[in-house]
């Protein structure tokens, strides 16, 4: 798993810069790094990608916008994806360096498990529908907190990638119920305001990756409505 705990934040630091200015990345960039993760996508691919977007943009003679989304190097990304895959250099998933993930102790993760649990029960959730959100958000703290207490005395290193799919369930869970919970016409505008950010960056990605994103940032706007953290170790 290269780069699992800084795969998100290598990003932004190599978008802010290439662009030479902070700026804060949008909703709808921070799905479209999930969409890359969870396509496989290696890190150095991504940051490849990103130089390359910057280097075509650099080289045009006319330069009136700055870029302001991740969305313009997804082209770029995809296709330095597919060039290392195509020249065999999957050991590129180590990192350009080699580097190995950073390490975490164990009770750093069951504080960070924990604090999630908190913000879960303390969260003002629906609790009607066929899936009660409350209900759901409950459960999954009960879950953070029992898996807290087993890292802390386990007599071995939790398997990191274990512990995420089992996070990556809960959050799944977690999704669907609010979903079902939340107003047709709410997820309407979520959506409507997906399509409209994503509409200058169309021709930069494949449908499925366009649909995949959608799906992100539906998520990320629920989780932001009802301040609900991210479960997986990729937020800590």
């Amino acid at each position: 798993m290269e780069n699992y705990f800084n795969y998100f934040t290598e990003v932004e630091e190599q978008f802010q810069r290439r662009r030479g200015t902070i700026l804060l990345l949008s909703t709808l960039d921070w799905a479209l790094i999930e969409t890359w993760k969870d396509a496989g996508i290696p890190l150095a691919a991504v940051l490849r990608g990103i130089d390359a977007a910057f280097d075509h943009y650099a080289s045009r003679p006319s330069k009136t916008r700055k870029v302001n989304s991740l969305a313009y190097c997804a082209q770029e990304v995809l296709a330095a994806a597919e060039e290392m895959k195509e020249a065999a250099v999957g050991a590129l998933r180590e990192g350009e360096a080699g580097e190995k993930p950073a390490a975490f102790q164990s009770s750093e993760i069951a504080a960070f498990l924990r604090r999630n649990a908190a913000q879960l029960e303390s969260a003002g959730l629906p609790q009607g529908g066929t899936i009660s959100p409350k209900t759901v958000a409950t459960d999954a703290a009960k879950n953070l907190k029992d898996l807290a207490s087993s890292l802390e005395s386990a007599a071995t290193p939790a398997r990191l990638e274990d512990l995420e799919r089992r996070l990556t369930a809960m959050e799944e869970k977690l999704f669907a119920a609010l979903l079902a919970a939340t107003p047709d016409d709410d997820i309407i505008e979520v959506r409507a305001a997906a399509d409209r950010e994503l509409a200058p960056y169309r021709g930069k990605m494949i449908a499925s990756q366009i649909d995949q994103l959608q799906k992100q940032y539906l998520q990320k706007k629920l989780l932001e409505t009802y301040r609900l953290p991210r479960l997986s170790l990729f937020y800590m």
